[in-house]
């Protein structure tokens, strides 16, 4: 299981702070008892990262494109009509098809583009 740099960082960082606190603790267990137990910076920075921020899904968001140039394929059709041919056969008329591109003019409009998940931090 591959888990980011950061998660793995955090996942460090608190244990070593957790080790930290109780060699300290039991260092001065005596006094331990009668002081409230201190707060480490993980948990402070911990608590308000997810007090101030929350995830947001990926999603699809409606915004809007303003007009631009573009190549777009262009597609003709041709009509020939149906003949006789010089031994007296007749053949049917059809339509013959072209394409060519062409640069045309595509005004502004609304269109959807995909969001990726993010967290939405609230800073004060």
């Amino acid at each position: 299981m591959a888990a980011s740099m950061r998660v793995r960082r955090l996942v460090t960082g608190a244990a070593v702070t957790g080790l930290m606190a109780g060699g300290a603790a039991l260092g001065v267990s005596g006094t331990a008892s009668a002081a409230p137990a201190p707060t480490t910076a993980a948990t402070v920075i911990t608590g308000a990262h997810h007090d101030n921020c929350e995830w947001k899904k990926g999603h699809y968001e409606k915004k809007w494109v303003k007009g631009h140039w573009e190549k777009k394929r262009v597609h003709h059709k041709t009509w020939h009509k149906g003949h006789h041919d010089k031994h007296g056969t007749w053949h049917h008329g059809h339509y013959k098809h072209h394409y060519t591109y062409k640069w045309v003019y595509v005004p502004g409009h609304w269109d959807y583009h995909w969001i990726k998940g993010h967290w939405d931090c609230k800073h004060r």
